[in-house]
């Protein structure tokens, strides 16, 4: 018989996390398997018996059990230092090419070749080749070569997917947005604007509706997500480059509030904002089909929606890479993406 471990210690919070990410099939096995190494661990059962019942070995167990009682949930989900594929090709050499092939052309040339752009990034003409190979680039077939308008999308898309794939330590990702224009449709007049922020480590959606969609309806959200998170946790905002998110009074006011991090996606990439899937479940489930007497009715939907949905939150795993994106897009020319 296996003598149980020392039961590892689970807050609620951690393990209504875990259960929720061992549900919801979006989660990577891999990060499933964590999971349930350690909702196991926190029950206390013997690793040899978590190692058995979950076909895996008792060193992994062991190093889970570990990594979370050293680095939280977040530990979870991350890769070690040394493990995976190592690139042969700098990550930044091929951030350089893509951006140069996407957004540039080179003096009195209509597109790159692979000898123009190795003479000016410094690598082989081989290098480039494999580069379009693998990201499905081919500048001399198309008139038009861009994914965005934004001359800075590689570096925005990078900034986001490295949020979703390797949150910061003690802080929380919170995607924002606002979907305008929510309409009470007995009511000519009936709109509202709803103001929301999905948290990514829980999947949780923190909403606040407002009349209006202003600067100072933004700042009054925001003062809202600075009271409701534990003010010992950075706040990572991603959204998107509307002007309320830069007015001076906006800017003025996260000065003085050095958890706040704004992180925004490049222009014409709202799918990049995962708070836009989560606006997609609310329009189809509980205002598109609805009919309202007035603006109070409409925001008391929103709020039932808000509120049974975080009963049971489902956490939207991101798994896709920075260099299947570039793939996909360019691959459906630029527009239409969904990761």
């Amino acid at each position: 018989m296996w003598t149980a471990a020392a039961p590892l210690p689970l807050s609620p919070e951690q393990r209504r996390t875990l259960e929720t990410w061992v549900r919801a099939h979006s989660t990577p096995q891999s990060v499933v398997l964590r999971a349930r190494i350690v909702l196991a661990a926190g029950d206390g059962d013997a690793n040899n018996a978590i190692a058995e019942r979950l076909k895996t070995t008792r060193s992994t167990v062991l190093l889970w059990r570990e990594r979370f009682a050293k680095q939280g949930l977040s530990g979870l989900r991350k890769v070690a230092p040394g493990r995976g594929r190592k690139p042969s090709i700098p990550a930044a050499t091929i951030r350089q090419i893509v951006d140069k092939t996407l957004h540039e052309t080179p003096p009195g040339a209509t597109h790159w070749s692979c000898q123009s752009m190795a003479l000016v990034v410094g690598v082989s003409h081989d290098t480039v080749n494999r580069v379009w190979r693998e990201n499905r680039l081919k500048p001399h077939l198309v008139r038009k070569f861009k994914l965005s308008s934004d001359p800075r999308f590689v570096e925005k898309l990078t900034d986001v997917v490295g949020l979703y794939i390797n949150p910061p330590e003690h802080a929380l990702v919170l995607c924002v947005d606002e979907k305008s224009q929510v309409q009470a449709l007995d009511r000519t007049h009936g709109i509202a604007a709803l103001f929301a922020a999905l948290n990514l480590l829980d999947g949780t959606v923190l909403g606040q509706v407002h009349l209006q969609h202003r600067h100072q309806e933004f700042l009054s959200f925001l003062r809202r997500l600075d009271r409701e998170y534990p003010n010992d946790l950075d706040l990572h905002l991603v959204l998107d480059n509307y002007g309320t998110h830069g007015h001076p009074r906006v800017q003025a006011w996260l000065a003085n509030r050095k958890r706040f991090h704004l992180h925004f996606t490049p222009t014409s990439s709202s799918w990049l904002n995962l708070i836009e899937v989560w606006f997609s479940q609310l329009t189809n489930r509980a205002t598109r089909r609805g009919s309202f007497s007035g603006v109070g009715e409409l925001v008391t939907a929103i709020d039932r929606y808000i509120e049974a949905y975080n009963a049971d939150p489902k956490p939207f795993v991101w798994t896709a890479s920075v260099d299947s994106i570039l793939e996909k897009v360019n691959r459906s020319g630029g527009g239409g993406f969904r990761p």
